[in-house]
Protein backbone atom coordinates (compact mmCIF):
# COMPACT_ATOMS: atom_id res chain seq x y z
CA UNK A 1 0.00 0.00 0.00
CA UNK A 2 2.77 2.43 0.91
CA UNK A 3 5.35 1.03 -1.53
CA UNK A 4 5.61 4.31 -3.42
CA UNK A 5 6.26 6.43 -0.31
CA UNK A 6 9.96 7.24 -0.03
CA UNK A 7 12.09 8.56 2.80
CA UNK A 8 11.74 12.12 1.54
CA UNK A 9 7.96 12.01 1.81
CA UNK A 10 8.16 10.45 5.28
CA UNK A 11 10.50 13.22 6.40
CA UNK A 12 8.11 15.89 5.06
CA UNK A 13 5.21 14.22 6.92
CA UNK A 14 7.19 14.16 10.17
CA UNK A 15 8.13 17.82 9.86
CA UNK A 16 4.52 18.75 8.98
CA UNK A 17 3.32 16.75 11.99
CA UNK A 18 5.82 18.55 14.19
CA UNK A 19 4.49 21.92 13.08
CA UNK A 20 0.81 20.95 13.17
CA UNK A 21 0.76 18.97 16.42
CA UNK A 22 3.66 20.58 18.21
CA UNK A 23 6.45 18.82 20.06
CA UNK A 24 4.21 18.06 23.07
CA UNK A 25 1.55 16.06 21.22
CA UNK A 26 3.73 14.51 18.47
CA UNK A 27 4.99 11.49 20.52
CA UNK A 28 1.44 10.74 21.64
CA UNK A 29 0.19 10.91 18.03
CA UNK A 30 3.04 8.65 16.85
CA UNK A 31 2.19 6.09 19.53
CA UNK A 32 -1.49 6.20 18.50
CA UNK A 33 -0.53 5.73 14.84
CA UNK A 34 1.73 2.77 15.66
CA UNK A 35 -1.02 1.16 17.74
CA UNK A 36 -3.54 1.64 14.92
CA UNK A 37 -1.22 0.14 12.31
CA UNK A 38 -0.50 -2.82 14.61
CA UNK A 39 -4.23 -3.36 15.11
CA UNK A 40 -4.92 -3.25 11.36
CA UNK A 41 -2.11 -5.74 10.76
CA UNK A 42 -3.54 -8.07 13.41
CA UNK A 43 -7.00 -7.84 11.81
CA UNK A 44 -5.54 -8.70 8.40
CA UNK A 45 -3.59 -11.66 9.83
CA UNK A 46 -6.69 -12.91 11.64
CA UNK A 47 -8.81 -12.65 8.50
CA UNK A 48 -6.16 -14.56 6.51
CA UNK A 49 -5.98 -17.31 9.13
CA UNK A 50 -9.77 -17.56 9.26
CA UNK A 51 -9.94 -17.89 5.46
CA UNK A 52 -7.20 -20.52 5.53
CA UNK A 53 -9.10 -22.54 8.17
CA UNK A 54 -12.45 -22.32 6.37
CA UNK A 55 -11.20 -22.95 2.82
CA UNK A 56 -8.58 -25.58 3.63
CA UNK A 57 -6.40 -26.63 0.67
CA UNK A 58 -8.42 -24.47 -1.73
CA UNK A 59 -6.87 -21.42 -0.09
CA UNK A 60 -3.42 -22.37 -1.44
CA UNK A 61 -4.90 -22.84 -4.92
CA UNK A 62 -6.40 -19.35 -4.64
CA UNK A 63 -3.09 -17.82 -3.53
CA UNK A 64 -0.96 -19.35 -6.31
CA UNK A 65 -2.23 -17.08 -9.15
CA UNK A 66 -1.83 -14.07 -6.87
CA UNK A 67 1.78 -15.01 -6.12
CA UNK A 68 2.41 -15.48 -9.86
CA UNK A 69 1.07 -11.97 -10.47
CA UNK A 70 3.30 -10.63 -7.71
CA UNK A 71 6.27 -12.29 -9.43
CA UNK A 72 5.43 -10.45 -12.66
CA UNK A 73 6.08 -7.12 -10.94
CA UNK A 74 9.80 -7.84 -10.89
CA UNK A 75 10.06 -8.53 -14.60
CA UNK A 76 11.75 -6.09 -16.90
CA UNK A 77 12.14 -6.51 -20.69
CA UNK A 78 15.74 -7.75 -20.47
CA UNK A 79 14.85 -10.43 -17.93
CA UNK A 80 11.76 -11.54 -19.90
CA UNK A 81 13.75 -11.98 -23.11
CA UNK A 82 16.54 -13.76 -21.25
CA UNK A 83 14.11 -16.17 -19.61
CA UNK A 84 12.25 -16.84 -22.85
CA UNK A 85 15.27 -17.35 -25.06
CA UNK A 86 17.74 -18.90 -22.65
CA UNK A 87 15.46 -20.63 -20.11
CA UNK A 88 16.60 -18.31 -17.33
CA UNK A 89 20.34 -18.92 -17.85
CA UNK A 90 22.01 -15.75 -16.62
CA UNK A 91 25.14 -16.31 -18.74
CA UNK A 92 23.99 -18.17 -21.88
CA UNK A 93 27.00 -17.20 -23.99
CA UNK A 94 29.62 -17.80 -21.31
CA UNK A 95 30.71 -14.17 -21.24
CA UNK A 96 31.39 -14.09 -17.50
CA UNK A 97 34.55 -16.11 -18.07
CA UNK A 98 35.50 -13.73 -20.85
CA UNK A 99 35.09 -10.76 -18.51
CA UNK A 100 37.42 -12.45 -16.02
CA UNK A 101 40.02 -12.81 -18.77
CA UNK A 102 39.70 -9.12 -19.60
CA UNK A 103 40.20 -8.23 -15.95
CA UNK A 104 43.46 -10.15 -15.89
CA UNK A 105 42.51 -13.43 -14.26
CA UNK A 106 41.87 -16.63 -16.12
CA UNK A 107 39.98 -18.41 -13.35
CA UNK A 108 43.07 -20.27 -12.04
CA UNK A 109 44.07 -17.40 -9.79
CA UNK A 110 46.92 -16.42 -12.09
CA UNK A 111 46.88 -13.17 -13.92
CA UNK A 112 47.80 -13.38 -17.54
CA UNK A 113 47.44 -10.85 -20.28
CA UNK A 114 44.16 -11.36 -22.12
CA UNK A 115 44.34 -12.45 -25.71
CA UNK A 116 41.88 -10.48 -27.76
CA UNK A 117 41.71 -10.74 -31.51
CA UNK A 118 41.38 -7.38 -33.23
CA UNK A 119 38.22 -6.98 -35.24
CA UNK A 120 38.24 -5.40 -38.66
CA UNK A 121 36.10 -2.31 -38.79
CA UNK A 122 33.50 -1.92 -41.50
CA UNK A 123 34.17 0.98 -43.88
CA UNK A 124 32.22 4.05 -42.85
CA UNK A 125 30.56 6.15 -45.55
CA UNK A 126 31.92 9.64 -46.05
CA UNK A 127 29.91 12.39 -44.38
CA UNK A 128 27.85 14.64 -46.63
CA UNK A 129 29.40 17.92 -47.68
CA UNK A 130 27.53 21.18 -46.96
CA UNK A 131 24.63 21.53 -49.40
CA UNK A 132 24.89 17.91 -50.56
CA UNK A 133 21.82 15.68 -50.38
CA UNK A 134 21.81 11.97 -49.58
CA UNK A 135 21.36 9.63 -52.52
CA UNK A 136 17.75 8.75 -53.36
CA UNK A 137 16.80 5.07 -53.37
CA UNK A 138 14.76 4.41 -56.55
CA UNK A 139 13.03 1.38 -54.93
CA UNK A 140 11.77 3.45 -51.97
CA UNK A 141 8.92 5.08 -53.93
Amino acid sequence: MFDSVGWGEILVLIIAGLFILGPERLPEAAAWMAKSVRKARDFATGAREQLREEMGPEFDQLRKPLEDLRGLRNLDPKRVVSQHLFDGDSDPLGLNGFKNELNGSNGNGSSAAPTIKPQTALPQPEPLKPGERPPVDPDAT
